[in-house]
């Protein structure tokens, strides 16, 4: 049987996996619906799978407080796809994405140093790599001479706090429960995703519409399990840097199954996530 904290970070880096692989069918299903026709039908789709997940298992939900943490958690998360979907449409990939991705790993690793102590040197250089390849990974060649704007970087900036806020709070839960503080998250989450198509006075999509969305949110539920495992077993810096790899995997899918093109710049990001894989496990 593995160590407790290798078992976490092997937990982690499956939960990049899942969430990675949910953004690669994420944004393909975008290409038929609109974002938050894609957030609402991923919303639903994780939450039913977790639902049936807790029944089978007959886990009972945290305490008041748990159920707290995993609600301000699935707004928080829901806010910050949002705030990454606007700030994709004024601003360049190039910079919105990154800025999101390193924001949201890098302020949990704070929150940690603060609450739980800094983590030794092997460690925090580990992650000052990741957030390095996280950078690499999720800049698109093709805007990298886009020129950021600011409502842009203010919604990047907002994204990132979302997608941290997400991960502390999540991290907060009540040990020992995994389904039902997902069940609430993302409950929140689709409601989230529900309040802004009625705000944008979209219809609202049918269930059949776009497989792919239903598949992302079966993928993106499945990350939040692993992650919710992956913080019983190690620190909670740890499992938010590892898990935030999660851009690596959907630039491997997307190069695998569609064929796009990867720049030289992301299999850089790539290589330099493997080698902060390596510090952050010693």
């Amino acid at each position: 049987m593995l160590p407790a904290n290798l078992l976490g970070i092997v937990l982690a880096l499956t939960s990049a996996f899942s969430w990675g692989s949910g953004d690669f069918a994420g944004g393909y299903a975008t290409r038929r619906s609109n974002q938050y026709h894609v957030l609402a039908l991923s919303s639903f789709s994780g939450l039913l799978i977790v639902i049936v997940a807790a029944v089978l298992w007959r886990e009972t939900f945290p305490s008041v407080q748990g159920i707290l943490w995993a609600m301000v958690a699935g707004v928080s998360g829901g806010l910050g796809i949002a705030a990454l979907y606007r700030g994709l449409s004024v601003g360049p990939a190039a910079s919105v994405a990154p800025i999101a991705g390193v924001v949201g790993a890098a302020l949990p690793v704070v929150f940690v140093g603060f609450t739980e102590g800094m983590p030794a040197i092997t460690k925090l250089v580990g992650f000052g790599l990741a957030f390095a390849g996280i950078w690499l990974v999720s800049a698109a060649a093709s805007d990298a001479k886009s020129g950021a704007t600011r409502p842009g970087l203010l919604l990047a900036g907002l994204a990132g706090i979302g997608f941290a806020g997400f991960f502390i709070c999540l991290g907060q839960v009540d040990p020992g429960k995994i389904f039902t503080p997902v069940i609430v998250s993302r409950t929140m989450a689709m409601l989230t995703g529900l309040l802004f198509i009625k705000l944008n006075r979209l219809p609202f999509p049918a269930l059949n519409s776009n497989p792919a969305a239903l598949l992302a949110g079966v993928l993106d539920a499945i990350g939040n399990l692993f992650y919710i495992l992956a913080k019983q077993y190690t620190r909670l810096d740890i499992a938010v840097v590892l898990a935030s790899l999660y851009p690596a995997a959907t630039v491997f899918l997307a190069g695998l199954i569609l064929k796009e093109k990867v720049s030289r710049r992301q299999w850089l990001g790539v290589l330099i996530c493997l080698v902060a894989i390596g510090l952050i496990t010693i």
